[in-house]
Parts: structure tokens; sequence; C-alpha cells
């Protein structure tokens, strides 16, 4: 009993350390420290350079808590009014990120023979974008005041909306559910995710009085004890705990999720961090190689989409150009939520989590590289022959170029 405390307390000694110093790592680089971690996870794992046993569950329970608290943190982030603003303004942008990027996913894994199981599985992980390292990227950039941004966050929050949907019918799925039962899932999950919609904006202030406390200490313990609960029993439903986390930060609003973002932010990095270790540590690394290329041409193609949906729904909402480009070379990132749809999935199709390691480790660094060059690059490969010189004709792209720079920076200026 000692021994194995003991060897315990080592390897997560070891694993957190190892975290913090690949977290720095990735801050001097300027990159998501997701991928160190993933690599991390890799090296852990069984088949890896130094396997762990004895905190092989302690983590995998740290994991499940990583999931909640990343849904929590971002149900925190929006109020039940930016939903349904969201949702009247932006359902078609929404409709066609779907179609573009789930679509690939799906026909790629039945192309593969992994049945209709895991091609719901994969047309999750090929359609999210990540939300924690794009809105990291837009502030590294400073376009927080683009007027293309606004549309970015938009896609982002109709995808997370659409994830209290899509969970739940993953998660029946890979538990074997009939049609009968994942019609009955589905049901659950759009009357839950409408009913905590309607109560949110009605009692939203009641519940966040209710929850709101002047102790930081029991502010964390009320939101962090509903949060588990609401979890719990939403798992129980085969609604997915991560929706239930979800639903809950949307309930709550104001200085309530104001308070609760400051204190769980810290916990949430680190089970986070755990999670994309867990995954890591449940994929053998042996196993990458032999779908490396087909997760390097899935991971072009559907940057290639990512990079159509975010130049559609700009062009929907008006903005230049520039802005077109840049709102979809910023979507390509995929991250979170593509390895939590990946560890659901894992146990019908074993191969899908190296591939989605490959696929989210691409991507990952792909991302913030497409979000800073695809607008000269596209600028480049569109641009029209030039016409004969003349007075005129000379100062067409100067005067095309202030337009742009005009429409992208009027956002801030208001």
């Amino acid at each position: 009993m000692h021994e194995s405390i003991t060897a315990l307390l080592v390897e997560l000694g070891a694993i957190i350390l190892a975290l913090g110093i690949l977290g720095r790592i990735a801050g001097r680089l300027g990159f998501s420290p997701i991928p160190l971690y993933l690599l991390a996870g890799l090296a852990f794992g069984h088949g890896g350079l130094l396997p762990l046993d004895a905190s092989e569950e302690f983590v995998a329970t740290g994991a499940e808590i990583g999931v909640i608290l990343l849904l929590l943190l971002l149900g925190l982030e929006y109020t039940a009014s930016d939903l349904v603003g969201t949702l009247k303004t932006q359902y078609l942008s929404g409709i066609v990120d779907f179609l573009l990027n789930a679509l690939p996913g799906a026909i790629i894994a039945l192309l593969l023979g992994w049945g209709p199981v895991a091609a719901v599985a994969l047309a999750g992980v090929t359609w999210i974008s990540s939300s924690g390292v794009i809105a990291k990227v837009v502030g590294d950039l400073g376009r927080l005041g683009n007027r293309e941004t606004p549309v970015i966050l938009g896609i982002l929050v109709l995808e997370d909306l659409s994830m209290a949907v899509y969970l739940p019918i993953l998660t029946a799925l890979t538990a074997g559910v009939g049609l009968a039962g994942g019609s009955m899932t589905l049901l659950i999950s759009l009357g839950t995710v409408s009913v905590v919609l309607f109560v949110a904006l009605r009692y939203g202030r009641v519940i966040s009085r209710a929850v709101s406390s002047d102790n930081p200490e029991m502010l964390l313990l009320v939101v962090l004890g509903l949060t588990l609960l609401v979890a719990g029993v939403a798992q129980q439903l085969q609604v997915s705990a991560a929706v239930g986390a979800f639903l809950v930060g949307i309930a709550l609003s104001g200085e309530v999720a104001h308070g609760a973002r400051n204190l769980l932010s810290p916990l949430r990095d680190l089970f986070a961090a755990v999670f994309f270790v867990f995954f890591g540590l449940s994929t053998d690394p042996r196993e990458i190689p032999p779908v490396l290329a087909i997760a390097f041409g899935l991971a072009i193609l559907t940057g290639l989409t990512k990079i159509a949906t975010g130049w559609y729904a700009a062009r929907r909402a008006g903005i230049s150009t520039g802005g077109r480009w840049r709102a979809g070379g910023t979507l390509v990132a995929r991250g979170e939520f593509s390895i939590v749809i990946a560890g659901l999935a894992v146990g019908v199709e074993p191969r899908l989590g190296p591939l989605a390691t490959a696929y989210v480790l691409i991507l990952v660094i792909l991302g913030p590289i497409a979000a800073r060059y695809t607008e000269p690059l596209g600028r480049k490969l569109t641009r029209k022959p030039k016409p004969a010189a003349t007075p005129e004709h000379a100062e067409a792209p100067a005067i095309e170029r202030m337009d742009d720079a005009v429409d992208d920076t009027a956002h801030t200026a208001g």
C-alpha cells in the first residue's frame, strides 16, 4: 500500500512538473501547449519511452474533470441572449460550416471501413474548431477590434452550442443504443438545452443571485459542486457530462460568472492539461505512423474548407476581402473538442485515437500559421493582372488597400 502511494505521488509529481515545463516552453515559442501535452502523453503511455502504471486511474479521473471544467468555463463565456442572438443571425453560416467540415471526416471514415458510428465521431473531430487556440491567436495578433472578429466568434458559439446536441447523440451511439433509444436521447438533449436557455433568459439573474457569494471559497465550492452534480446527472441520462457542465455555465451570468471564471481558470488549465496527457497515454505512438498520411491529407483538406467557411461567413456580414481571408485562416485550428470527441468513440474504433491525435497535432501547429499568413497569400493568389499603366490605374491598388484598412479598423474606432 505504502509503495503504491509513493509511486502514485512520484508519477503525478513528474507529470505535473513536466506539464509546467512544457507550458513555459510553449509560451516562450508563442504557440498552444496542446501539441506538447499530447506528445508528453504519448511518451508516458503504453508503447512510449516511460510508461506510467500507478497513476493511470487517477489521471483518467482527472481527465474527466478536465473535460467538465473546459465546458463549464466555455459556458461561462456566453449568456443565453448571446446564444439566441447568434442563432438568429448566423445560422446559415453554421450550416455551411457543418457541411464543409463534418462531411469530409464522415466520408473518410466510411472509405476506411470504420462504420457509421466512427463516421459520426470523425465528422465531429474535423468539424469543430478550437475556441481556446483561436482566442489566443486573435489576441496575440491584435485583431480583437477587427470587424471580422465577431464573425469568427459567432461561428465558434454555434459550434459550441451544437455540441450540446451532438455529444449526447455520439454518447448514445457509442453505448450501442438502438434507434428508439437514440431518438429518446436526442429529444432529452434538445429539451434540456431548450429549457436551460429559457430558464437562463427568464431567471438567469435569480439563479446567479442564489449561487453568488462574497466569499471566494464558498463561490468556488458551490459552483464546482453544482457543476459536478449536474454533470453526473446528465451522464446518467446519457446527455453527456460535458454538456451538463456547459449548460451550468450558460445559466450563470454577471458577477457570478466573472468570479467563477477567475477562480476556476487555474483548475481548468491544470485538469485540461491532464486530459490531453491522458488522451496521449491511451494512444500507442506506434499506431500513429500508419495513419499519418491520412491525417495530413485530412488536415489540409479541412483546413481549406475552414478557410472557405470563414470567407463565406465574413462575406455574408459585409466584411472586406482582407477580413474574409483573415476570418477563414483563423478558424483552421482544431484542438480540445476534437480530442474530447475522439476520446468518446475510441472504444468503438481504436484507430480513431491515433488518427485524431495526429490530426490535432498537425492543425494546432498549422492553425496559428494559417491565421497569420492566409490573408497575404490569398491576396497574391487572387490578385488581378495589372492594367496598362495610367495615372488613374496606378492609384487604384492604393485606394483598394485604403478601403480594406478603413473597413478593418472601423470596428475598433466604433
